[in-house]
């Protein structure tokens, strides 16, 4: 109780705890380069030192050279280049020996060492004999991405945290959806029962027919909604059917209960057009995207339903002259939740492409929108072979 209560103050004392310690080892690491070149500076600087000893025993005739030699000897890591006073090379450490003689290269490793490590003059009683240029040893450039690494690393981490906290909290809300859908189903199943039972009772009336007729269109319009209900959270069943035919039952049953006000039009090709469906599902999808439609155009308007197949695809798209989507929105009116209506929970469309994309492997987009003019969402789908 006293985590949920605080959870908010909990993430933030997390997310500012790790962003202290991400900065605490950066700065380490930091230290920890600097510390290490300051070292290959200091090496390199002995370097030059035994350098100028060794000069000076050539002009001396010094023969206690033992110690001078062996530190000379003793950089097989730090890649240098020793450039005489005549500007001339004279000795070299760790670099291409294939390329020693190609000017071009060594004026190239000159550039690059200088803007690495500022140049070590050696020099004999106040004269400049040579310059070291030296550039960074491949375990000092290998700690120089070391930081990079550590925030992939630390980036990749929290991508894997979210993902699964993301992924989690999805099957939770799944769960919790489909368990209220379940007992949806089971709740209008009770009345319906009864109502399928009083229809019997009236049919031995003396009541006008086309009433008995209307009232079990809505019976058996209430039976589709239960199972409608009844299939969420389970894998449906698809089989082959006609789209042109369950498309013209669902258009037709809202057409004849909508507005008059609203102009319905249909484009379908001749013949059929199978394609594998869960026919209960595909119907909630067309009612769903013709009802946002009339929504969209407050009850006046036109609304045009289009199906059109292509050699492997067939398209189906519902079209008004309402108000309009921001391009923005495109993408966000298909999420859980979003609504531009002052009344409603936004899980039309949602439910709508879970039914199209997860379902059926097929695709749902809003085509084309522009602002009180109108707008087309398009479903595509694979036609049955």
């Amino acid at each position: 109780m006293i985590f949920t209560k605080h959870s908010n103050a909990f993430r933030w004392i997390i997310v500012v705890a790790s962003f202290a310690i991400v900065s605490l080892i950066l700065w380490k690491t930091y230290e920890f380069f600097q510390h290490f070149k300051d070292e290959e500076r200091t090496k390199m600087e002995n370097w030059s030192f035994a350098q100028t000893e060794f000069i000076n025993s050539d002009i001396e005739a010094n023969t206690n050279l033992d110690l001078t030699l062996k530190i000379l000897n003793s950089n097989h890591t730090t890649p240098m280049l020793t450039i005489n006073e005549d500007g001339n090379l004279g000795s070299y450490n760790n670099v291409d020996e294939s390329k020693i003689e190609d000017k071009i290269y060594i004026n190239k490793l000159i550039e690059k060492f200088k803007s690495e490590n500022n140049p070590i003059y050696v020099k004999y009683q106040g004269k400049v004999y040579s310059t070291i240029y030296y550039g960074n040893s491949p375990l000092l450039n290998k700690l120089k991405y070391y930081p990079l690494a550590l925030l992939l690393i630390i980036v990749l981490f929290g991508a894997v945290i979210f993902f699964f906290y993301s992924s989690n909290k999805n099957a939770t809300q799944n769960k919790l959806w489909s368990g209220m859908a379940k007992e949806t189903a089971h709740q209008i199943g009770t009345p319906l029962s009864s109502l399928i039972g009083w229809t019997e009772i009236l049919k031995t009336e003396n009541i006008n027919p086309d009433y008995i007729i209307e009232i079990e269109k809505d019976v058996d319009r209430l039976k589709t909604i239960t199972e409608r209900f009844s299939k969420i959270g389970s894998l449906p069943i698809l089989e082959k059917a006609d789209i042109i035919k369950e498309t013209l039952d669902s258009y037709g049953y809202l057409k004849s209960r909508s507005s008059k006000l609203i102009d319905f039009d249909i484009i379908i090709p001749k013949g059929e057009i199978i394609v594998n469906l869960n026919k209960q599902l595909y119907s909630w999808t067309i009612e769903n995207l013709v009802k946002n439609a009339i929504d969209a155009m407050k009850g006046r308007g036109k609304l045009t339903v289009e199906i059109s197949q292509l050699e492997n695809d067939v398209k189906v798209s519902v079209t008004d002259t309402g108000k309009g989507i921001s391009k923005k929105n495109f993408n966000k009116i298909f999420e859980p939740g979003f609504t531009t209506k002052k009344r409603g929970w936004g899980l039309g469309l949602s439910l709508t492409k879970r039914i199209i994309e997860d379902f059926h492997n097929g695709k749902i987009k809003v085509l084309q929108s522009e602002k009180d003019k109108g707008t087309t969402i398009q479903i595509s789908l694979k036609r049955a072979n």
